[in-house]
């Protein structure tokens, strides 16, 4: 399975703005877009003053932004936007639907990790039941109905043992409900656009592979 292994605040920088992709400590005083918020490289001081951006960097950017977000690579992100094109509906909101209902950021989306890259990691290493059955794939969508919980084994590790303590202050949307007892998870409904709180401009997505 690929994956990223650069440093991810790197990222962060070169969006702008805050993707969260650390957890906790994006909220502290360690997080590096706090420290240097212009992009990487040794121009980067330099690019953060240019203020005409093209069309066609306005939509490079906002692509390039929502994989960062939900960490999916290109490849992978072309096949989504190719089945939200051929799904009723708008081809924008389609894609975030898509996204949204990925099995690693659900479990993001319950508080059951701190990041969706920790949450990746954690449904890769198989911690994770949907209805049941072990679902070890991050890329999994869920469906409306579908139960998302801690495998019993897994619920005395010490990353769901200091979890539990924090699940209550942890809000969740209201496409999904949470047992903080059990450590489970149901799907209400699909997202809709509103409950997608990421800033992202999924029409200059549209645009941008509809060149």
């Amino acid at each position: 399975m690929a994956r990223y292994n650069d440093p991810v605040c790197r990222l962060c920088r070169r969006e702008g703005e805050k993707l969260f992709l650390k957890g906790e400590r994006c909220l502290s005083p360690k997080c590096a877009f706090e420290r240097r918020p212009y992009p990487p490289g040794m121009h980067g001081r330099q690019a953060q003053f240019q203020k005409k951006v093209s069309d066609y960097g306005l939509q490079l950017r906002a692509k390039q932004k929502a994989r960062r977000v939900y960490g999916v690579f290109e490849r992978q992100f072309r096949r989504y936007f190719a089945d939200a094109e051929r799904r009723r509906g708008l081809t924008g909101t389609n894609l975030l639907v898509m996204l949204e209902t990925r099995l690693d950021n659900v479990v993001f989306r319950l508080g059951f990790a701190s990041s969706r890259p920790q949450a990746r990691q954690l449904v890769g290493h198989g911690h994770f039941d949907v209805n049941g059955r072990k679902v070890d794939v991050p890329s999994f969508l869920v469906q409306p109905g579908d139960v998302v919980a801690v495998r019993p084994n897994s619920r005395n590790k010490p990353v769901f043992k200091d979890m539990a303590a924090d699940l209550e202050h942890r809000g969740t949307p209201d496409w999904l409900s949470r047992d903080e007892v059990a450590l489970s998870g149901r799907v209400l409904a699909l997202p809709e656009r509103g409950d997608v709180d990421v800033t992202i401009n999924e029409q200059l997505i549209v645009e941008y592979y509809s060149r």
